[in-house]
């Protein structure tokens, strides 16, 4: 398998290789559009409109010449059709062959290296600046071949830093796979891979909060489970021996009880497991906060009010919240729906002796039991857990506050049509 640094490291080298090539081609192929080119090729027209005729005397010729010459051109040699020196400033450069283009640079020894130049009259310019021009195209090449070492040499390090980040990233899922659910990847920078790296963490975090949660939750249903279990067998020995009414009762509320938990649980874990969309149904949530009201025979008022959402979720929301009351409240339940800044709020109430404060956002942990409670008065179960469940999948918000009469007061908010 070849490593993903090493693909990309073998990427930026090529692309430096392909760099240097092109540019040496075109620096090889330029010619005669080369900016040098083009530099004395505008002298060449100068001098021409300077110089006077080819048959003009050699002092003439000499003394424009001399005025022609500057510190950039500090070399100048004119001859004739036949190569005869005509005029010249400074020391005077040999003439050119006859194989001479007309418009090049002459590379010669003794400081003889010059440009040629060609005028319409047949007469040759040579001009020698004050430093020699450099042979193409091998310094260039060298150039551009030192700047793709030192680039291929800066990259590796960079590109091996990458992915190690990613190597390290992999390490993660794969422990995470393993079942190693503590780990996480540390986050460097601000690119991709740290953002990677931060989606790890939380869906890490996450999935071990849920199945810290699952197992507290299956630790708590046991405990939960024992209780109507132990009594259902109790009852059962008894009516072996005597058959009693009141303990046949008593069978039939233990197993009304557990079927109720047991449906709570399988909700819980739907809930918990499920993120499909809710189905969408227009529902009249003042007649069904009306039904569940007589059912648990529980005060109403409520103003005609409409919602989307799953009609099943929503009235178990309403019948734990109801039976919630009317097992730990006081002996009257009060419950109302009223539109608020845009909102369907649903309010219930009791008289009971209220709830602490500090336990009023804890209540809705499953199977969360009250400091100081009796085993017998038993735990809040999954109702207001399912409540707060149902309640964010139809993206509204539940919470526990003081009522007015002194007792506990849950109030929900959802989401108007």
């Amino acid at each position: 398998m070849r490593k993903l640094y090493f693909q990309i490291y073998l990427g930026v080298v090529a692309s430096l290789v392909l760099l240097v090539v092109l540019a040496a081609t075109f620096w090889h192929y330029q010619g005669k559009n080369s900016p040098q080119n083009q530099i004395f090729q505008t002298v060449r027209d100068v001098i021409v409109m300077a110089l006077p005729p080819a048959d003009a005397p050699r002092e003439l010729q000499q003394e424009v010449l001399e005025r022609l010459a500057r510190p950039a051109l500090p070399r100048l040699s004119l001859y004739s059709a036949d190569y005869r020196l005509l005029a010249h400033t400074g020391r005077r450069l040999m003439p050119p062959g006859p194989n001479t283009q007309e418009n090049e640079w002459l590379h010669r020894p003794d400081h003889q290296s010059a440009w040629v130049m060609q005028l319409p009259d047949g007469r040759w310019l040579l001009a020698q600046p004050p430093h020699e021009r450099p042979r193409p195209p091998l310094p260039i090449l060298l150039t551009l071949l030192l700047i793709g070492l030192v680039v291929a040499v800066v990259a590796y390090p960079m590109t091996r830093r990458m992915t190690k980040r990613l190597e390290r990233l992999k390490q993660a899922v794969e422990a995470l796979g393993a079942g190693d659910f503590k780990t996480r990847v540390e986050v460097k920078g601000r690119d991709e891979v740290s953002s990677l790296a931060n989606s790890f963490n939380q869906a890490a975090e996450r999935i071990e909060s849920l199945l810290q949660a699952h197992k507290q939750l299956l630790a708590n249903a046991s405990h939960e489970l024992r209780s109507p279990l132990t009594r259902i067998r109790l009852a059962l020995e008894m009516q072996a021996e005597r058959p009693i009414p009141e303990l046949q009762n008593e069978v039939r509320q233990n197993i009304a009880e557990l079927d109720q938990l047991i449906e709570e649980i399988l909700l819980a874990s739907r809930l918990d497991a499920s993120r499909e969309p809710l189905h969408a149904d227009d529902i009249d949530l003042a007649a069904l906060l009306a039904e569940e009201c007589a059912r648990s025979e529980a005060q109403c008022e409520a103003v005609p009010l409409n919602i989307k959402g799953d009609e099943r979720l929503l009235r178990r929301l309403l019948r734990n919240l109801l039976e919630n009351a009317k097992r730990h409240g006081g002996d009257a339940v009060q419950a109302s729906l009223v539109k608020a800044d845009g909102q369907a709020v649903i309010q219930v109430c009791d008289n009971g002796k209220g709830i602490a404060p500090e336990e009023r956002e804890r209540i809705f942990e499953p199977f969360y039991r009250p400091a100081g409670s009796r085993e017998k008065e038993g735990s809040y179960g999954l109702g207001l857990s399912l409540v707060r469940q149902i309640a964010e999948r139809h993206g509204g918000s539940v919470r526990c506050v003081a009522g007015p009469a002194g007792g506990a007061c849950f109030e929900v908010r959802l989401k108007l049509a």
